[in-house]
C-alpha cells in the first residue's frame, strides 16, 4: 500500500510504523513506513542520516525504548494509547493508533488468522509539541493513576523536613510500582553534589558505596545516567540488556546486587536535571500505569527539590561569606543571639579566638584588591586547618572569630599555636590572635570583648616588631 499519499491527509506530526509478530509471539524490530511533510525533519537529524525508504529500521534514526514499547503494545493489542512526556527538551503529546492497510485485512480478520504465521501490524503515531507544560494534558489520566499521584503528593507535603518528605515519597512510589527498591537521587548542578534518599531517609553510606563501586563521584554517576537516557525522559526496562549495552559498569553493579529490571526517570525543573527516580525489581505487568504515574509525579517532586535547593542557596548566601566560604557576621550574630536568649544551652566551656589578618591593607594598596582577596582566601584556608572542627566566622574585613564550644583550655592554646605555626610557614599570612576561655557562669558577649582586646594587644606587638608594615604609623608620619 502507498502509505505516503494516505498520511499526508493527517494533521500534526504523523508517522506510520510496522513490525512483525513472529510465530513464537516475539516482535521484530520496528520499521518506519511513512511520515507526512510536517514530520520530515525526523529523518534529517544529522549529516550522516541514512536516506529514507519505506520499511527502514526505526533505529536508523532514533533509539527511544519507551516510544518503541508504546508502538509494540498499541499495534499488537489493537489498543489506542496516549502519552504526554517531557523529552528532548519539549513537551510531547503523542497518540498511538493501531491501523490496518485499507482494503486488505481488518482487525477482526487479523485476529482469526492462522497460528504459526508471521503477522505484520501497523501503528499510526501523531504528535504535537510545546515548550510549556499544558495542565489540561496532564489531567487526562485514569482514576487509578490519579489516586496514586495524589497519595505521593500527600507524602511529599506531610512533613516540613525535606528528607522525611522525600523518604515518604520513595516508600509510596516503591509500593505503587510493586518494587523491591526505590530511591530518589537529587542532583544540584550548581554545586555538583548529589543525595541518595530511600524510604529510610538520606543514605550517605549508600551514596559513597555506590560511587566507589562505579569508580567515580556521585555527580559523575548522574551525568552518566543522563547519557544512558539517550534524550528520553525515562527508561522502563523489563531486563538489563539495554544497560549492558549502554553502561557496562553500571550493569555489573546491578547484577551484583540482584537487580533484574529497573526504572530510571529523570526529574527536571525548567528543563534542568535536578534528580532521578530510581526503582528496581518492579511489577512489569503494570508498566504503563507506572509510567503514567511517574510522569505526573516527577513534576511534584521536581517542585519540592527545586524549592529546597533554592532555599538552601538563599540560606547559604545569608550565612556564608562568599569569598572565604566560612560563616559570615550574620551567622555569628544569630549564634550569639540564640545563646543569649536561652534558645540554645550554654556549653560548660567555651573558647573564643579573635584573629586579625596582619598587613591586608598594605597588600590591597600595593598589589590591588584581587591580591588582597587571595590573601584572605589563604588565611581562611589556614583557619579551617587549625580550627576545622569548630565554628569559624568572618566578622568583617580582615577579622575572623572562632567559637570553640566544649573545648579544654589546653586544646585552645594548642590550636592557636598550630594556627601561628601554619601562618609562619606561608611567608605571607600573619595573624594577630586574642583568646578568652569561658567556664562556669559566663557571658559570651563579655568573652568576645576580652578576646577582641587581647587580639589588639597582640596586633600592637606585631607592629612593634614590624614597624614597616604599620600603615597607621606611616599615615602619621
Amino acid at each position: 500500500m502507498d502509505f505516503q499519499s494516505w498520511i499526508e491527509n493527517v494533521e500534526g506530526l504523523a508517522s506510520i510504523y510496522a513490525f512483525d509478530i513472529l510465530p513464537d509471539g516475539s516482535f521484530s524490530e520496528i520499521r518506519l513506513m511513512a511520515f507526512n511533510r510536517q514530520n520530515s525533519f525526523m529523518t534529517q537529524i544529522g549529516p550522516d542520516s541514512p536516506k529514507f525508504y519505506p520499511g527502514i529500521p526505526y533505529r536508523s534514526y532514533f533509539t527511544d525504548l519507551n516510544f518503541e514499547s508504546f508502538v509494540y503494545k498499541s499495534a499488537s493489542s489493537h489498543e489506542p494509547l496516549y502519552s504526554y512526556v517531557n523529552a528532548r527538551g519539549v513537551w510531547l503529546k503523542g497518540f498511538y493508533l493501531p491501523i490496518t492497510e485499507p482494503g486488505t485485512i481488518s482487525a477482526e480478520a487479523f485476529a482469526q488468522s492462522s497460528e504459526g504465521t508471521v503477522k505484520t501490524v501497523y501503528c499510526l503515531y501523531i504528535a504535537t509539541f510545546s515548550n510549556e507544560m499544558e495542565t489540561d494534558s496532564m489531567n487526562q489520566r485514569s482514576s487509578a493513576v490519579s489516586n496514586a499521584v495524589m497519595n505521593i503528593g500527600i507524602k511529599l507535603h506531610e512533613s516540613q523536613d525535606f528528607y522525611q518528605s522525600m523518604a515518604a515519597a520513595a516508600k509510596e512510589i516503591k509500593e505503587i510500582c510493586g518494587a523491591e527498591k526505590c530511591s530518589l537521587y537529587t542532583v544540584d548542578k550548581t554545586t555538583q553534589t548529589c543525595c541518595y534518599i530511600d524510604e529510610n531517609g538520606i543514605r550517605k553510606d549508600r551514596l559513597e558505596a555506590f560511587a566507589s563501586e562505579m569508580e567515580c563521584t556521585p555527580y559523575q554517576i548522574a551525568e552518566q545516567w543522563e547519557k544512558d537516557l539517550a534524550l528520553s525522559d525515562c527508561l522502563l526496562l523489563e531486563d538489563l540488556s539495554v544497560i549492558e549495552e549502554r553502561d557496562p559498569m553500571w550493569y555489573r553493579s546491578l547484577c551484583t546486587h540482584g537487580i533484574r529490571n529497573i526504572i530510571l526517570y529523570a526529574v527536571r525543573f525548567n528543563q534542568m536535571l535536578i534528580g532521578f527516580i530510581w526503582v528496581a525489581n518492579y511489577d512489569t505487568s503494570n508498566m504503563l500505569q507506572i509510567k503514567e504515574t511517574l510522569e505526573l509525579t516527577t513534576f511534584m517532586i521536581a517542585a519540592v527539590i527545586a524549592n529546597f535547593q533554592l532555599v538552601s542557596r538563599l540560606e547559604e548566601k545569608s550565612s556564608v561569606d562568599v569569598l572565604t566560604q566560612v560563616n559570615n557576621r550574620n551567622a555569628m550574630n544569630d549564634r550569639v543571639d540564640r545563646i543569649m536568649s536561652g534558645a540554645e544551652k550554654l556549653p560548660d566551656t567555651f573558647g573564643i579566638a579573635y584573629t586579625d589578618l596582619n598587613g591586608l591593607k598594605a597588600v590591597n594598596d600595593k598589589d590591588g584588591h584581587d591580591a588582597g582577596d587571595k590573601l584572605l582566601i589563604r588565611a581562611a584556608a589556614i583557619l579551617k586547618i587549625a580550627f576545622g572542627d569548630h565554628e569559624i566566622y568572618r566578622a568583617g574585613g580582615d577579622e575572623f572569630v572562632i567559637f570553640c564550644p566544649g573545648i579544654t583550655e589546653d586544646a585552645l592554646v594548642q590550636q592557636v599555636t598550630q594556627l601561628r605555626a601554619l601562618a609562619d610557614s606561608t611567608g605571607d599570612v600573619s595573624f594577630a590572635v586574642g583568646t578568652c576561655y569561658c567556664t562556669g557562669e559566663y557571658n559570651i558577649i563579655r568573652g568576645m570583648q576580652v578576646a577582641d582586646e587581647n587580639m589588639y594587644k597582640d596586633k600592637e606587638e606585631y607592629y612593634r616588631l614590624h614597624p614597616e608594615k604599620d600603615r597607621r604609623r606611616r599615615n602619621r608620619e
